[in-house]
């Protein structure tokens, strides 16, 4: 199937959408499947194939035959005087579908094309955080579930029995020699297993980032829900501490109690100011010390930049490893040059974007697979 096509179909969902339909990425997706084992060219098989994979119940039947007729076909708009199911009608509907494709036409301006892969959350996985309809965003929901679930590991100083170990069990072998009278026939071996390495998140909540914050904040009530070991604090002009709020089952009920807790929630940002009162309160807890550390913000310090660059590094020396989560730089024309962004990249060991889902599942697989102290 051509890519003009596949867009065309797309975005007919949108329209389709509006007028009142349940399309979702799943439709889609099926829809596309459908098509790619049909012969586009014939009429009566994409008309067929779509009102298949997007129509569910009877009442939609004439709203869908409209939008075909005025999407694929140009054609004006009818009133819905007729009979929609009657398969005597499919022969007039698809003749410009393979034509539009191998044109190259587009949607209309005012309505822009989504692109698709082969995964039916392939639309929302792309879509920016900040382009989300609630509707989009509820969707997305259980998805940032699944992505905030991979943590950083760390190897246990305690030894668990596994079966390719190599220090050999004694307290074990000992017990099972008692069945043979003493005498050790099944060697019995341990070694150091891995657990969560603590993950410490500072998410900035300031108005530049409130087109990001519901998105970002599921996120991390999803990282909180996921095991012991993480702290969640969001920042502003002043450092707030969210974990106790972000541990409710219901994402709703912890955003609503996150916002309620938070009083400088879309203000302004003192980066600087926020990362000194954790350094001095939470730092001297020891609660950095070993600990992956996630800052998650645009950089836009609005006041002492410099005062950025000096705790970052204070922050720097007591971390495992420091990540900087920015949705900017999703962005290919995006450089980091808010001073308060520049000052802090040279205590940043990572530095991604967080802009999508993609961007997201990308953060979760570098999580996971943090190995070395620093970045070299």
């Amino acid at each position: 199937m051509s890519d003009a096509l596949t867009r065309h179909v797309v975005t007919f969902g949108r329209v389709l959408r509006e007028a009142g339909l349940e399309i979702g990425p799943g439709r889609l997706s099926d829809a596309l499947n459908g098509l790619d084992r049909v012969d586009v060219t014939r009429q009566d098989d994409v008309y067929w194939t779509l009102r298949t994979t997007l129509v569910a119940r009877r009442e939609e039947l004439d709203l869908f035959d409209r939008a075909f007729d005025a999407w694929f076909l140009r054609q004006a708009i009818r009133p819905p005087s007729r009979r929609d199911d009657d398969p005597r009608q499919a022969p007039r509907r698809a003749q410009r579908v393979r034509r539009d494709a191998s044109a190259g036409q587009d949607a209309p301006a005012e309505r822009e094309p989504e692109e698709i892969g082969t995964s039916a959350h392939e639309v929302l996985r792309r879509r920016d955080f900040a382009a989300m309809t609630p509707a989009e965003l509820a969707a997305a929901r259980k998805l940032i579930s699944a992505v905030a679930a991979r943590r950083p590991r760390r190897r246990s100083r305690r030894l668990q029995p596994h079966r390719r170990g190599h220090v050999l069990d004694l307290r074990s072998l000992a017990r099972g020699s008692l069945a043979t009278g003493g005498d050790p026939v099944e060697r019995r071996f341990r070694r150091r297993t891995e657990r969560p390495r603590k993950l410490v998140v500072l998410c900035d909540v300031s108005g530049s980032m409130e087109p990001y914050t519901r998105a970002l904040l599921l996120y991390l009530h999803a990282t909180v829900r996921s095991g012991r070991g993480v702290e969640v604090f969001a920042f502003g002009t002043r450092l707030t501490r969210l974990t106790p709020e972000l541990m409710s089952r219901d994402p709703e009920q912890a955003l609503a109690r996150a916002a309620a807790r938070v009083v400088d929630w879309a203000g302004g940002t003192r980066i600087g100011a926020s990362l000194k009162a954790y350094n001095d309160v939470w730092g001297r807890r020891a609660l950095t010390r070993g600990a992956v550390v996630l800052i998650v913000s645009d950089g836009w310090e609005r006041q002492d930049h410099e005062l950025v660059g000096r705790e970052m590094a204070r922050l720097h020396r007591a971390a495992y490893a420091v990540v900087w989560v920015n949705p900017l730089k999703g962005s290919p024309d995006y450089e980091p040059l808010a001073a308060g962004m520049r000052a802090a990249l040279p205590s940043v060991d990572r530095f991604v974007s967080g802009h999508d889902l993609a961007s997201l599942e990308a953060l979760g697989d570098l999580l996971s697979s943090i190995e070395r102290r620093h970045e070299a």
